[in-house]
């Protein structure tokens, strides 16, 4: 079985073309692949699959074989898989995924896809609340979109032991599914840093849904305006939240790692 290894800002992903045949057991097959010591390694595994109402659908899966519903990321580079890999001319496509189509926008290069603007859906910012890490208590804004998340500001999401108090906050009862948690803080009206604990993967590098969550709930809160660079420790985001409409915007790179063959089964 052919498999693609891509990355964005770090958030690693395999790739294999569904479009014909579709493996056994993904779930189970993303947990092998993805172990870092004994398989690939990767945040999880997509299998480019046949669009249903847009061009290709996106089906993904984390590194605990539990199946996601949206991921910037991923979805990022998925544009660059089908375009590069001859799939498909169209520099503008719909890729259908479990939280509805997502319309993206590939910036072409020299024939390579180099960065991708993805309309990531309109953030749903909801009341804050208290969460409990074994006698810690943070205050957490949950954000829906297309994926649960938790936003926790704090003066500097570095210090922050996630290691530890990420699988915790990960499982709180308040989130029956579980939730990603984001620790963030704004340094500047058009700045934020944070860090990311994904459900189901862990401790990752970026997490593109994560980074449009944190961006609406400091809009929200008055932390930040509108249009913002969110860092993360694998790389820079380029989020804007419209007026009009209400939908959010992400724009950054697509990058393939390597191509290689593993066994199917």
């Amino acid at each position: 079985m052919h498999i693609t290894k891509m990355q964005g800002l770090g958030n690693d992903y395999l790739y294999i073309n569904c479009l014909e045949h579709t493996p056994e057991d993904l779930p189970g097959l993303a947990l092998r692949l993805s172990d870092r010591h004994f398989g690939v390694g990767s945040d999880g595994l997509i299998a480019v699959r046949p669009g249903v109402s847009g061009d290709f659908s996106m089906e993904m899966y984390n590194a605990d074989g539990s199946q996601g519903a949206m991921c910037g990321n991923g979805i990022r580079c998925l544009g660059k898989y089908v375009y590069e890999k001859g799939l498909t001319r169209k520099t503008c496509l719909t890729i259908d995924t479990q939280s509805g189509p997502r319309a993206l926008e590939l910036h072409v290069q020299g024939g390579r896809v180099e960065e991708v603007t993805v309309d990531m859906g309109e953030p749903k910012v909801c009341p804050s609340l208290e969460l409990d890490a074994k006698g810690e208590t943070f205050t957490a804004w949950p954000v829906e979109l297309g994926n649960p998340h938790a936003v926790i500001f704090c003066p500097d999401p570095a210090q922050v032991p996630l290691e530890r108090v990420g699988p915790v906050l990960e499982r709180a009862p308040q989130f029956p599914d579980r939730v990603n948690v984001e620790f963030a803080a704004p340094r500047a009206w058009d700045r934020l840093d944070v860090r990311v604990w994904e459900r189901g993967s862990g401790l990752t590098l970026a997490c593109g849904t994560g980074a449009c969550a944190v961006l609406a709930a400091a809009v929200k809160t008055g932390r930040c305006g509108r249009r913002a660079s969110v860092r993360l420790p694998g790389g820079v985001l380029e989020l804007e939240w419209k007026r009009d409409g209400g939908h959010m915007f992400m724009t950054g790179p697509a990058v393939t790692v390597f191509e290689g063959e593993v066994e199917e089964g």
